[in-house]
């Protein structure tokens, strides 16, 4: 049923959007071949107002067309204006291919150099124009006016970026709030659904019955995700509809809704943990009226979650909901003595953290930005290094690749030209991508589009207004393309224009004739966009991955250390927030190294690097849980005798003596595989005349590379002994008659969290460990991996 459900809305906006694209496209199309002889005189060039339709509006809202229109006018003061005067001092008569190329790069390269402060649609816009300006003024010769040339390129962009808020107008605005608004009521009913399942997962007497409604809701999730991104991809559009003060306030409600709701999934995924574990949980902790006190903990936190996100609910006072979860928790006055409960206690207590995320504060959810201690020196030196790397390096890409695709797509056909420079220029994209499945899915993209036009030129050759009906199942079909894995907004955008420029145009000679010409010329640009990578980034996305993989391991090193510190919640937060991005990267990467072919190379060994993706997740959930349970405790940590305190030390250091191993584990695993080759290591050895390395440089506090599998059992084992004995000094403090004030069975729920948390690092790390050696083996299959030996030789080597 949730399968429908998610089909039919993504007919439903991908019907909506094919519909908008090709009214917008009817529009353009009306204009220029049915409009008055001034519209025609002035833009000259349709195909470029499809193109600039296609840019803006797919998959759009009003502030997106909004936010269009200043972007277009933004790329147009960037490109026709120095046009004018280049083309001046030129003279269009003296154009040569060669002159021409060269001025397109040049022109591109100041586009495209401050790569963050324009936006990406205004730098392809801006490509477009420039390669329409030059390659069009070269092949017109002396015709071309250097003034009015360019006014005609930026005109036909004009009419594209009409027809596109005209469309979006009719017959009601999509509204970008509107999006984010019904995203957000869409993920409440999920998140709800979801502790739902969970909780009939947990209290289910069969394994059938609770497996089934745990693939419930991880399909959920999945649907989850996607409303997420729906909420990240509107968001900034927002703010171009905010004219009425209400709708700007209405905003600001909903972005802190949305970032209340995504901050509620990590109680979500320890509930999942747990039930993935397939722990049996003991019959005696669900006996009595167990269940009964569950279901009420359960309707606490539908309740909390259905105020994020207003929803109508029973008059029930928060005061009577706080006395039944409170008769449910007071029943835990005792810490589990096996490990095989703590899953039940983690259950319990992710229900709870759940409860408390939905309940805090907005402000109490967001991480306070550190002050900036720097100095003005240390600014303009991050400005110049920034401008090294970030900028230039894009845009000189850019630049040659424009430049070289225009030369030889001139030589090849002077009068199309320009097609060869126009996939180049619109295109464009200042982040890294894969650069054969990119290209892949262009050229294929271009190809069923053109092939798609030429056989509608076929069929109603004498009918002109059929031919743009035909547009719209097309649009559909793209629409679906642009939302697939296998082709992206890449293909998709590529089949789009490759039918709209044939079937929205006439007098551009035979179809056929044109298709053969535009096939090649795109072919002829994309071959040189590839070229120009491979010379001026020769670097495997593989490479990459492995690069990012090390980087995962130093964030991991840096927020497992700050548990052994005395550090401030901010600082915790800002670690754990920094590991996840640098694990969405290494799961970009991957993904990119996936598609890439190997060639000569070894091949990637994606499935391990998607296990090491699970478990690094994995463990910085487990780290994030440890931090929410340590901060629960501090707030219960309000008792007064030394002998708690005592204890508590016992458990502090414990937890300091686990998380010291996993960061020491994760920084040999950094140095590890920064490695190029076992071989190489070999060599910087014998180069740095250590041809014996000390075996003893090895033993640091890392038991992970050599201990035997019950070391972790054994850390548990006294960690729960300690936690008793914490349990225990409460109990006889209170009984004593000292002044107390700590609620018991929070204590308890916190410190078997730990507990849970404590016993799956044991097993996230012993299964890194196991990966971390299957990728340097499959990097090195001639050689014998032993881990603790390399991290020894690494150590002897930069002593």
């Amino acid at each position: 049923m949730q399968m429908t459900e998610r089909g039919r809305a993504m007919w439903r906006t991908c019907l909506a959007s094919a519909f908008r694209t090709a009214l917008a496209c009817t529009i353009v199309g009306a204009a220029t071949l049915y409009g008055p002889e001034w519209i025609l005189r002035y833009v000259a060039f349709p195909a470029f107002s499809y193109v600039t339709i296609i840019l803006i509006i797919t998959d759009a809202a009003l502030g997106d067309t909004l936010r269009g229109c200043w972007l277009a006018l933004y790329a147009t003061c960037q490109s026709v204006a120095p046009a004018i005067i280049t083309l001046r001092l030129i003279e269009p008569a003296r154009l040569t291919a060669g002159i021409t190329a060269l001025a397109a790069a040049l022109a591109a390269f100041v586009v495209v150099i401050p790569n963050g402060s324009t936006h990406l649609v205004a730098k392809r816009i801006a490509l477009g124009q420039i390669v329409l300006i030059y390659v069009i003024g070269y092949i017109n010769g002396a015709e071309t006016d250097p003034v009015m040339h360019p006014l005609r390129v930026a005109a036909s962009t004009a009419l594209g970026v009409i027809a596109c808020v005209l469309a979006l107008l009719v017959p009601l605005p999509r509204l970008a709030t509107g999006e984010v608004k019904q995203s957000c009521k869409d993920i409440g009913q999920n998140v709800t659904t979801r502790v739902k399942l969970y909780m009939k997962a947990f209290c289910a007497e069969d394994a059938m019955t609770a497996m089934a409604s745990v693939s419930q809701a991880r399909e959920l999730s999945r649907i989850s995700s996607k409303l997420y991104q729906t909420i990240k991809r509107y968001q900034p559009s927002m703010k171009w509809e905010r004219l009425p003060f209400k709708i700007w306030r209405w905003q600001n409600v909903n972005d802190n809704k949305g970032e209340k709701l995504q901050s509620m999934e990590i109680a979500l995924r320890g509930m999942d943990m747990v039930l993935a574990s397939k722990s049996p949980i003991p019959a005696g902790l669900l006996a009595g009226e167990v269940k009964d006190d569950l279901k009420n903990i359960q309707e606490r936190v539908i309740l909390s979650i259905k105020r994020v996100n207003n929803t109508p609910q029973p008059s029930v006072t928060p005061e009577t909901d706080l006395q039944k979860t409170d008769e449910c928790l007071q029943t835990l006055q005792e810490v589990p003595e096996t490990s095989q409960d703590l899953p039940f206690y983690f259950f319990l207590f992710c229900l709870r953290l759940l409860e408390t995320i939905s309940m805090a504060k907005p402000e109490e959810t967001k991480v306070k930005p550190e002050e900036n201690k720097g100095s003005v020196k240390t600014k303009g030196r991050s400005w110049f290094s920034d401008w090294d790397s970030k900028k230039v390096m894009p845009a000189m890409k850019l630049s040659l690749s424009l430049g070289l695709a225009i030369f030889l797509g001139s030589l090849y056909s002077k009068p199309n030209g320009y097609w060869a420079g126009l996939p180049v220029a619109i295109s464009f994209a200042a982040a890294r991508e894969a650069t054969f499945k990119v290209a892949n899915v262009k050229a294929q993209g271009t190809v069923i589009g053109t092939v798609y036009g030429v056989m509608g030129c076929f069929v109603f050759q004498r009918f002109l207004t059929v031919r743009f009906l035909s547009l719209l199942p097309w649009f559909i079909f793209s629409s679906f393309l642009s939302k697939s894995r296998m082709y992206g907004q890449a293909g998709g955008i590529s089949a789009a224009i490759g039918a709209v420029l044939i079937l929205g145009r006439k007098n551009f000679g035979q179809p056929r004739d044109f298709a053969i010409d535009r096939i090649i010329e795109t072919f002829i640009g994309l071959a040189c966009s590839i070229m120009v990578e491979l010379i001026l980034q020769p670097t495997r996305a593989a490479n990459v991955a492995k690069l990012e993989l090390s980087r995962s391991f130093h964030a991991l090193y840096g927020c497992a250390s700050l548990f052994g510190a005395k550090s401030s919640k901010s600082e915790i937060m800002e670690s754990q927030k920094k590991l996840r991005s640098h694990l969405n990267l290494l799961k970009k990467f991957t993904e990119e190294a996936q598609a890439e072919p190997s060639f000569w190379f070894t091949p990637f060994n994606a499935s391990c690097y998607e296990k090491l993706f699970r478990s690094l997740s994995k463990l910085a959930d487990l780290l994030q849980f440890s931090g929410y349970a340590i901060g629960f405790l501090e707030e219960q940590g309000r008792w007064k005798s030394p002998q708690c305190k005592e204890i508590l030390s016992d458990i502090d250091n414990d937890l300091k003596s686990l998380t010291q191993s996993i960061s020491l584990l994760a920084k040999s695993f950094e140095e590890i595989t920064l490695l190029k080759s076992l071989d190489a290591l070999e060599k910087a050895l014998i180069k740095n005349g250590n041809t014996s390395w000390d075996i003893e440089l090895g033993k640091t506090p890392n038991p992970s590379f050599s201990c035997p599998e019950s070391e972790p059992g054994k850390i548990l084992n006294t960690y729960l002994q300690h936690c008793r004995g914490v349990a225990d000094g409460i109990f006889r403090v209170g009984q004593e008659g000292e002044e107390i004030e700590v609620d018991k069975s929070e204590v308890v729920l916190s410190l078997s969290a730990l507990g849970f948390c404590v016993e799956k690092m044991g097993k996230e790390t012993r299964e890194i460990e196991e990966m971390v050696k299957e990728v340097v083996q499959s990097e090195n299959p001639s050689s014998h991996v032993n881990l603790h030996e390399i991290s020894c030789k690494i150590r002897s080597l930069y002593k």
